[in-house]
């Protein structure tokens, strides 16, 4: 071989290489070879017939080579969503009463309480969704996997009252709600709000769960437009606001209405369901961002919600305290809707009503939503949406039929709540410790004792609660 024709074959071999690497540079290589699936040309460098151009469209064995964009992405929108469902328990029509009452008994003393225990939620709402997001499982789930069946049993079994007590306060509320709007009697009522409760259960899990966190998330807009638009016709002063941050009790009774509103501040079914909404809100082929992504955007999603939601306890009782300070009777859900007509308006006291009736029909799907993932995890039972709603809202109908007051029943419910608490906090603090479960992102140890002390605070006034109020001096 000449030369001349040594330069020329050289020549056509690299014109050659420079055609193959743009091919490379989308498959890759593997340790500085060509991926298994190279064809022959491409092995031995030499193409036996030129293609000059690439087809129009990728052949069909080439497509799975190709990642395909999700059509939601990474970004933050598409993250959140899971902590507004959860909000949902923080305003429920037991919050309401509670909050009201506080105002209108001690005016803006107890608004640091309310302030303190939204702080102490976000902390525990945020540890609910990590545990959900590291592990892939719920709370009910893993316990479900290391206790005895015995220890399951009795855990649900503890765990379907607390969902029956939850339950009872939201239909109970919808129940005053809809006889406030409609002059509805309450049995009718409560069966109103079972069915469309149910019927917006629907819509939850699989693909359509987005729309089921949609409608619970429209819901609690209007349970804000509800319960703040008081404040817009009657505009409390900053000032008096400000000075409810300095942490004050006025006489026992006070020191037990605080107890009252940070023990029942954290819902245990709330607890249990966030470490499932973090999964659930993603379909079971759609792509999820990576753990750190998740985590970053759990935090933004939990702050956001429950900021909302403290906004909106707040509201109701810088209302209470600026409208109704003094005022008998507010110590009912009928009561406070009555003082608040009174000295609002009654145009006022009809939003509150529908604010009212959102709260109740938003946090009983939700109840219900985490009363079915409970029996799942425990128990093992995939059983229909709408056999875990008649579980619940049975006993609920059977008190508006039989009590004379069915408002003091949420009383009841709250002292039952209570009791549940430690049930929920005590694993989640054990599970987020956990190397063997969270890996690197278990919690430190100085996050660690922070959440014991929000732990012990919140279960040492939950004890409070339940002694005095089974004592008689609640």
């Amino acid at each position: 071989m000449n030369e001349s024709e040594h330069r020329g074959k050289n020549t056509d071999t690299a014109a050659h290489k420079a055609q193959l690497d743009p091919n490379q540079s989308v498959r890759g290589r593997v340790g500085g070879k060509l991926p298994a699936g190279a064809s022959a040309a491409q092995r031995t460098g030499r193409a036996p017939h030129p293609q000059p151009t690439q087809p129009a469209h990728p052949q069909p064995t080439q497509s799975h080579t190709q990642p395909q964009p999700h059509h939601h992405g990474h970004a933050l929108a598409s993250i959140l969503g899971p902590a507004f469902v959860a909000a949902v328990a923080y305003v429920d029509p037991g919050n309401v009463a509670a909050n009201i009452t506080s105002g209108a008994r001690y005016g803006y003393l107890l608004v640091w309480v309310l302030v303190l225990a939204n702080l102490m939620s976000v902390l525990i709402q945020y540890q609910s969704a990590k545990l959900g997001i590291v592990t892939g499982k719920s709370l009910p789930q893993i316990l479900g996997e290391r206790m005895s069946d015995a220890g399951r049993y009795m855990f649900f079994m503890q765990a379907e009252v607390i969902a029956i007590a939850t339950d009872l306060a939201e239909v109970i509320g919808g129940a005053i709600a809809l006889r406030l709007l409609f002059g509805l009697p309450l049995f009718w009522g409560g069966c109103v709000i079972g069915v469309v409760s149910t019927v917006l259960l629907w819509f939850q899990g699989g693909r359509t769960h987005r729309v089921f966190e949609k409608i619970v998330i429209a819901m609690l807009l209007v349970i804000t437009f509800g319960f703040i638009t008081g404040l817009f016709v009657d505009p409390p002063n900053g000032g008096d606001v400000l000075s409810g941050l300095i942490p004050r009790f006025r006489g026992a009774d006070s020191v037990l209405m605080a107890s009252s509103i940070l023990g029942a501040t954290v819902m245990p079914h709330a607890i249990y369901l966030h470490s499932t909404l973090v999964n659930d809100h993603y379909a079971p082929d759609e792509e999820k961002p990576d753990t750190r992504q998740l985590l970053r955007g759990s935090r933004i999603d939990v702050v956001w919600a429950l900021a909302l939601a403290g906004t909106v306890n707040l509201a109701l009782l810088v209302l209470a305290a600026n409208s109704l300070y003094g005022m008998k009777g507010t110590d009912t859900i009928e009561g406070a809707q009555h003082a608040i007509e009174m000295a609002l308006g009654p145009a006022v006291g009809t939003i509150f009503s529908i604010g009212l009736l959102a709260s109740s029909l938003s946090s009983t799907s939700v109840g219900t939503y985490a009363g079915s993932e409970i029996m799942r995890g425990l128990l093992h039972i995939h059983a229909p949406m709408w056999a875990c709603r008649i579980v619940t809202l049975v006993p609920a109908l059977v008190v508006l039929w039989f009590s004379a007051n069915p408002t003091y029943t949420l009383v009841i419910g709250q002292v039952v709540l209570s009791i549940g608490i430690p049930f929920a906090i005590i694993p989640l603090i054990r599970y987020t410790r956990d190397r063997g479960l969270m890996g690197e992102y278990r919690d430190g140890l100085f996050k660690h004792v922070v959440f014991l002390l929000v732990a012990v605070l919140i279960i040492a006034l939950n004890v409070v609660l339940v002694y005095l109020t089974m004592t008689g001096q609640n």
